[in-house]
């Protein structure tokens, strides 16, 4: 597998995990529980956007050359 097949992987995973937190968001009204999936959140969204610029600077630096 490329790297950037496992990059595409590893943000279609992501992805897919932030839907789940966001529909456990959804239900849930216990506080903790509200904490602990909005900081997963914002971690994972963190990894992703550092992943996207790595993308984009390797797009970028391609193009260049």
């Amino acid at each position: 597998m490329s790297q950037r097949d496992s990059n595409m992987l590893f943000l279609k995973d992501m992805l897919e995990h932030l839907v789940s937190c966001q529909q456990q968001l959804q239900w849930t009204t216990d506080s903790q529980a509200v904490h602990v999936l909005t900081e997963v959140m914002l971690r994972d969204l963190e990894r992703c956007n550092k992943l996207c610029e790595s993308i984009k600077r390797k797009a970028n630096h391609a193009v260049a050359v």
